[in-house]
């Protein structure tokens, strides 16, 4: 169902400042601290003496301890020590390669030899001033690849979003979808229109004219395992799109960290980054506000859209021009699997 060697964003700081998070990704139980020297630690939430979650227990001395019976643990998965008990025989449990970046936590869940930090994604708007973000975590009770689906194919926007984001310029106009380097992106171009209220909103925001006639654009690329950015933004009519000055437009990144958590759940992190008023914490603020309506929009449809698809399992779904975005994303994630797949026969028959 889902690739395990690969980053996947695993949560935010914040989650785990006072005590320790339990979190489970890709089928994987995992406890998350902070150790002794303050970095991020992850570890299996299993405690080796009687099986209680490591994540009901509190850090001591840098050591995850669990709170069932005062077992400490370091980051390794390696108990050093336990009230009156001689814990040099204790098994291991699984750890975790984690990093810290872009304001959010990273984890590999798969095999952690081949786990290397530099394959993280450069996020320009994460370090530089010039851009402001605000985002949030929703839990979505749907398998991941719906959520990749539905942002790949944004026609939804018409009839999900009506009130905020959605037009019917969107049906109207072509969409185009290509791989490039491994990465699948779809846009469409919107010519001579009026902004929806959600960018009308962005445009005052930039000193612009709300009512004025706009060029609009979206650009969604997904990046593997699950990562999904999107370009989208309006400008002055005849100003060049995406390509107009910045007094001349308004334009955001959407951006969507999906991580599976099992087949039919996932953790979404979603926010949005802009790089005009990047100072100003209210609009950010509001930004954040209006983009979580618009998202918990889409809740009902994918959880109700995953019990369909859980009830009727042998029912065919159609494959349109607007899904190519998604069957592409698929297809890259299902090509990982198999490859996954294919290492664990190989080291099995080398080993039998």
């Amino acid at each position: 169902m889902f690739p395990k060697n690969c980053w996947y964003v695993a949560c935010t700081p914040d989650e785990f400042a006072d005590k320790p998070l339990a979190r489970q990704i890709c089928g994987e139980r995992m406890a998350f601290y902070r150790d002794g020297e303050g970095k991020v630690a992850a570890v299996e939430d299993f405690c080796p003496h009687r099986g209680a979650p490591l994540s009901l227990g509190y850090v001591e001395d840098g050591q995850l301890t669990c709170g069932y019976h005062g077992l400490k643990m370091g980051r390794d998965g390696k108990t050093t020590s336990m009230p009156k008990q001689r814990v040099g025989g204790f098994p291991c449990v699984k750890s975790y390669p984690v990093e810290e970046r872009y304001g959010f936590i990273w984890v590999w869940p798969g095999d952690a030899d081949k786990a290397d930090p530099s394959e993280i994604h450069h996020l320009e708007w994460a370090v530089s001033d010039d851009w402001a973000y605000g985002g949030g975590l929703f839990h979505i009770q749907c398998d991941y690849r719906l959520m990749i689906d539905n942002l790949m194919d944004l026609t939804h926007e018409t009839y999900v979003h009506s009130t905020s984001i959605g037009q019917k310029e969107i049906d109207e106009a072509p969409v185009r979808t290509k791989v490039v380097d491994g990465e699948v992106r779809t846009s469409r171009y919107m010519e001579d229109i009026k902004a929806p209220p959600f960018w009308q909103a962005a445009l005052e925001a930039n000193d612009l004219d709300p009512d004025a006639d706009v060029d609009r654009w979206q650009v969604c690329r997904f990046t593997p395992p699950s990562h999904v950015l999107i370009d989208v933004g309006v400008a002055l009519k005849g100003e060049g799109g995406p390509d107009a000055p910045a007094d001349k437009r308004a334009n955001s990144i959407v951006v969507d960290f999906i991580t599976p958590e099992t087949e039919t759940s996932h953790w979404y992190f979603w926010g949005m980054a802009r790089n005009f008023k990047p100072q100003d914490a209210e609009l950010t603020a509001k930004i954040r506000e209006g983009q979580g309506k618009i998202f918990t929009e889409d809740l009902e449809m994918l959880e109700r859209q995953q019990r369909n698809l859980l009830e009727f399992p042998d029912r065919n779904l159609l494959k349109l021009d607007i899904d190519a975005g998604g069957v592409q994303a698929r297809r890259i994630i299902d090509r990982m699997i198999e490859a996954e797949q294919e290492d664990t026969n190989l080291i099995k028959t080398a080993s039998a």
